[in-house]
Parts: structure tokens; sequence; C-alpha cells
């Protein structure tokens, strides 16, 4: 008869009260890190979040993100959503729009999400080993980027944001979408009784002007409310029934007065609606990736330009920013490590991308300054968390021009050209201005540029040997190492 074999730890009751308490303080001692990523409307959020978790899942190739390429990560996982009152990230199904034939680029975020990523990895550290920390809870906010235009509401009086309303109103290039609301301001009288039915009417007004220079690809960088482009329950409340007004220089208006209940609502939207989202999403943040569409602007000009740098800049005043590391996050919360993409990298040749990268700097040189200055790490890099485009050389005549090939989304164009959406086609982007600052003068775009969007490459089936091909991308594991490197260490 042969001997059975001993009893497992599992399998043993003396050692399973120590076995279960092993895993106890293991939970207890996995610190997370919140990486918030943040960044204005169609930057790519909802498709950078989908790429980070779908190469970290299934073993991506990330040959510069190094706890991967030294080998120290065993594995990486989805977990149960850990926020009972936040709606999580619908990961599987941006997963189907990429699988479809043809495939779709998941539809831009509509409502606050999140996602936890467990990484479980061999550290390199003694200290780290010792206290048996070998795993890493990673949580990953998705929200809206039009909700992100309220933050600097915070810093600003009714008044204040009124005079920069309507002075962005009054702008050349929003005067058509405007012209509705501003004829209304024309007959409106801020000091007159308040009154309920004009207060709906100049919200409708606004609310239109603002949807209607949003539907114009990248004319809207401005000043909130965001709710107003995307209500969801608020919609026909009165936090959202207000709008700024004609004040004057100096404004004066009685406590009855409809200036006066505006500007109540404009401080209830904030009490109600924009610090509840910062204190219990953007103070909690560990580290920051801010995603920036930069090519769409220089598609529309020197004037679309400085308004993504105008609102940049007054959004990241608002951050915690300064220095720290994961025993101190333990405690308290502030973003050490901040990271500035320019999303879209492979809709141009990759001879261009520092120019691209040089042409961000100079837009949120302010930002980074301050940044830097609380002493923060700060990084800027040229991205694209899903590249739906290779590179090739076409000759133009007697020229050989550095072009990419893609499939353009159907209704894009170049000149009379119009795509329809199943054609592989190579396109030949123009140069990027060899002086960033360029990027930011007055005017019409440069001549010569030309983006368009393709479609996203098709998610492939598993093979037969169960695994899916990964998904191409550019740089984003050195966006990876600059943000989660030192936490696997």
């Amino acid at each position: 008869m042969s001997t059975p074999p001993p009893p497992s730890a599992l399998d043993d009751p003396t050692r399973q009260p120590w076995h279960r308490a092993g895993a106890l303080l293991t939970d207890m001692m996995t610190p997370t890190l919140r990486l918030g990523v943040t960044g204005l409307s169609r930057a790519g959020k909802t498709i950078f979040i989908t790429a980070l978790i779908r190469n970290l899942v299934s073993g991506g190739r990330l040959p510069f993100f190094l706890p991967e390429a030294e080998g120290r990560i065993e594995r990486a996982y989805l977990e149960p959503q850990p926020d009972d009152q936040v709606p999580r990230f619908d990961y599987e199904g941006h997963l189907e729009d990429l699988a479809r034939d043809p495939p779709d680029w998941p539809e831009s975020t509509r409502r606050l999400s999140q996602v936890r990523i467990t990484i479980e990895y061999r550290s390199a550290s003694a200290l780290r080993r010792a206290l048996g920390i070998s795993r890493l809870n990673l949580d990953v906010v998705d929200y809206p980027g039009e909700w992100l235009v309220d933050l600097p509401l915070l810093e600003m009086t009714y008044d204040q944001w009124c005079a920069e309303a309507v002075e962005q109103a009054r702008a050349p290039r929003r005067q058509a979408h405007s012209k509705a609301w501003r004829e209304f301001l024309a007959s409106v009288d801020p000091s007159a009784p308040k009154d309920e039915k004009i207060a709906q009417r100049g919200a409708q007004l606004f609310a239109e002007y603002l949807k209607a220079a949003r539907a114009d690809d990248h004319v809207l960088h401005t000043t909130g409310p965001g709710r107003f482009l995307l209500p969801g329950d608020l919609e026909g409340s009165p936090l959202l029934t207000f709008c700024p007004l004609v004040l004057g220089d100096k404004p004066s208006y009685g406590r009855n007065s409809l200036a006066a209940m505006m500007a109540r609502r404009f401080e209830s939207y904030k009490t109600h609606v924009v610090k509840p989202f910062f204190r219990d999403h953007f103070s909690r943040l560990d580290r920051q990736i801010v995603l920036v569409d930069v090519l769409g602007p220089l598609n529309e000009g020197g004037d679309a330009v400085v308004d993504l740098q105008r609102a940049l800049n007054a959004i990241l005043r608002v951050f915690r920013i300064g220095s720290g590391n994961w025993l101190t996050a333990l405690f308290t919360r502030r973003i050490d490590k901040l990271l500035f993409a320019a999303t879209k990298a492979d809709h141009i040749n990759s001879s261009s991308h520092d120019r691209l990268e040089a042409i961000l700097r100079v837009i949120i040189d302010r930002a980074m300054g301050r940044a830097e200055d609380t002493g923060a790490d700060v990084g800027v890099q040229a991205l694209a968390a899903l590249r739906a485009t290779r590179e090739t050389d076409a000759k133009v005549g007697n020229e050989w021009l550095p072009c990419i090939v893609g499939v353009p989304m159907p209704g894009e164009r170049i000149g009379d050209r119009v795509f329809d959406g199943k054609t592989e086609a190579a396109v030949f982007p123009g140069d990027l201005p060899a002086n960033p600052r360029n990027a930011l003068k007055p005017g019409a775009a440069p001549a010569g540029l030309h983006f368009v969007r393709f479609r996203p490459p098709r998610l492939m089936p598993p093979g037969i040997d169960g695994e899916s091909p990964p998904l191409p991308h550019i740089r984003l594991d050195r966006a990876l190492d600059f943000l989660l490197s030192d936490w696997l260490a």
C-alpha cells in the first residue's frame, strides 16, 4: 500500500488560521495607487484606459515598461469594482467595439466610472519583501471630459465667470454659435426682478450655444459649466437654470434681482456638483496623466491652440500636486508624478513626434513650471494608446514624403477627396512648425496640414494557443514606466 502524501498547509487545520491571517495581512498591506486619466473631451481617455488594461492583463508588448522588461510582473487581472457608488468602467464593451467588422472607436465617456487592476509582481526592494508587499491595486477613474472644464469655476465668482463667458462668446470663432444667446442678453436687464421664465430661456440658449460650438470639432475649450453639455439627471433642475449675464465693469444688483438669482444658482452648482466631484475624485489622486489632443486644434489654427492652452492652465491650477511616495500616500494624497501626453501620435509620421512634444511643452509651459516648483516629477510624451496607422514613404512628383497609411473614418476629407471608411489610404499629414511657438500665432491653420481620423485596428480573436495578438501602440509602455515603475520596484 502506498503511503499517502503529507497534508498541505491548506489541509492542515492547525495551519489554516495562519494561512488566513497571512492572506489578510497581505490584503491589508497591498497599496492602492489612484491614477487620474484626465483630458478634455475627445483627447482619448476611454481608449487609453482600455489599451492600458488590455496590455497589462493580456501581456502586451511593453519593452520600455521596466518591471515587465525585467520579467518581475507575475500577472495582472481585473478586480470587482471597489466603490459601490461608482459604476464599473465598461472594458468588455469597449473591446466589443474594437472587435466589430469594421471596428469602431468606443463611445466617448458620458458618466463617471472606475476600474481596479491588481498587479502581482516580484519586488526588487528588501523592505517591501520584508513587509510582504507583492501586489499593487491600480484604480483608474474615467469621467466625461466636459466635466473637467468645471474645475476652474472653483476659483471664480459669478461676476468673473460672466465677464469671461461673455468675452468668449463674442470671439469671432464663436459669434455664429452664440448669436441667439447674445441677442437674448441684449434684451435682459440683470437688475430686473428675478423671473424663472427668463432664467429658463437664458439657460436654454446658453446650453444650445455651447452644444453647437462643441459640435464643431475642437472649437470649444471654454469655461463651463460642463453639465450644460452632459446634464444627466440634473436636466431641468435649478442647478442648471442659470447663465452668464452682461454685468458691466462694476456690477451692482439687488438681492431679489435676476442677476442675484443667477449668482445664487451658480454658487449652488459649485457647491453641489463641482466640489463633490473634486473632493471625491481629484483630491484623492496619486498620479496623473493629462491627455491632450494637440493635432485637432492645430487643424483649426492658432486661436484654437490658444483656447486649449488657456483651458488647460485654468484646469491644472486646482490640482493637488507635490512630492511623495507609496508610504506617505497611506496618509495623504498628492500628485507626485504628472505626465502630459500628446495623443494621436499615429496621425503623423514618427519624424514629427519631437515637434509634437515641443508644441505641447509650449502649450503647458506655465502648468509644468508650477508642478515642478512643488517637487513633482513632470514628463511630456507623444503617444498613441492604440495605433491605427503604419508608416511609409510616398513619391509625390519628384519628392518622397513621409506618409501614414490607414483607413480614414467615413466622411473624412482632404481637399475634394472624401473617404468612405472602407478604403486604405496613404496620407501626408504635413510638417508641424519647426518653431513650436508658431503654433500659437493667431489665424488659420498652417498651410499643408491635413490631420484625418482613422479607424482603429480590429481586435482579433484568440489563436489556437488561446492568446490574442497584442494591441499596437506608440509609447504606451514608456507612459506606464513613468507612472508606475517606482511602485513596482
